[in-house]
């Protein structure tokens, strides 16, 4: 138990670094942001939830000591507690009736990373407003300001961008996506996170469950009901719209992970499956920095895997893949 308390400060105190460095640190910094939540993964994982708990609080003390007591809250809500919660989930297992373990199956923590994604956003939000037209003129402020800021205009002056005839165009696009590209980013931090805590205890040694096959991964029966409602009540006005719309796009993409997946179970057995896959995530990421199609191919390759099941069938159709690549 006290080795557990011990490594649970350790990783609140890494997690707190990880935050401040990003605020405090030179404008290439606030990348760190990204992993503070990783120390509180490894901790749960490698050790148990309770360490990861230890690691909450020992970051929010540290937090409250540098700033107030809303930061503190406001960090463990949006990093401590998902990663807690992932963490925990991952080790959670059942017996099976064959004498083992049946372990959180992978399908669902990927889903709970985007909800825990979108349940971030969502919780920031009403700091900027509690209705439409106040989060769009808070979010229009700090887009402005970040805009004036890159070009030494100073806080009267024009916005100017360069090579953008019409910049104002550019902030109405930014106003509107903001919330939605912050759910996206969110929930691909939480996977990024989830991934590199499990392999840095699995090669520690310290992983109790075996590594999921995650090709191989299935979300569970709750989810496309929770996509296609949220998809659905995005199209409400107001503010409500917003909130659906955030957890819409969460969802989607843990449907485009799933798409990864098929693409990585579908090339099983393939000749030069590497450079194959290497092609496609090479594509992908370039693709997507410039438009979203990309993304919503691989969602809908995970919404067509959901209802159809395309890998038992491209199985079935070639034969038995060889197992866990």
């Amino acid at each position: 138990m006290l080795q557990h308390v011990l490594i649970g400060i350790g990783a609140g105190a890494a997690s707190a670094l990880l935050s401040v460095a990003s605020i405090f640190g030179p404008p290439t910094a606030v990348l760190l942001v990204i992993f503070a939540s990783l120390p509180v993964m490894i901790a749960a994982i490698g050790w148990s939830h309770r360490a990861a708990l230890v690691a909450i609080a020992t970051s929010g003390v540290i937090m409250f000591a540098l700033f107030n007591f809303k930061v503190a809250i406001a960090i463990a809500l949006t990093v401590g507690l998902p990663a807690w919660w992932l963490g925990y989930l991952a080790l959670l297992a059942r017996p099976a009736s064959d004498n083992t373990l049946e372990w959180y199956p992978v399908g669902g923590l990927v889903f709970w990373a985007a909800l825990l994604g979108g349940a971030t956003i969502a919780f920031a939000l009403p700091f900027y407003g509690t209705d439409e037209a106040s989060l769009q003129a808070s979010l229009r402020a700090v887009i402005e300001r970040a805009i004036r800021m890159r070009a030494g205009t100073g806080a009267g002056g024009p916005l100017t961008l360069p090579g953008v005839a019409d910049p104002e165009s550019l902030v109405n696009f930014f106003v509107f996506i903001a919330p939605f590209m912050s759910a996206m980013a969110s929930t691909v931090i939480n996977l990024l996170n989830l991934w590199l805590a499990g392999l840095i205890v699995r090669i520690s040694g310290r992983l109790t469950r075996p590594w999921p096959d995650i090709p191989a991964m299935q979300f569970p029966r709750y989810a496309f009901a929770i996509a296609a409602i949220a998809l659905a009540a995005s199209f409400v006005p107001d503010i409500v719209g917003i909130f659906a719309g955030i957890f819409a796009t969460v969802t989607m993409i843990a449907y485009g992970a799933l798409g990864l997946a098929v693409l990585h179970a579908v090339s099983r057995g393939m000749k030069n499956r590497s450079f194959v896959l290497s092609s496609i995530y090479f594509g992908f990421l370039l693709l997507s920095m410039r438009q979203g199609w990309p993304i919503m191919m691989l969602s809908l390759i995970g919404l067509a895997d959901a209802a159809f099941n395309l890998r038992a069938r491209f199985t079935a159709w070639r034969g038995q893949p060889p197992a866990h690549t």
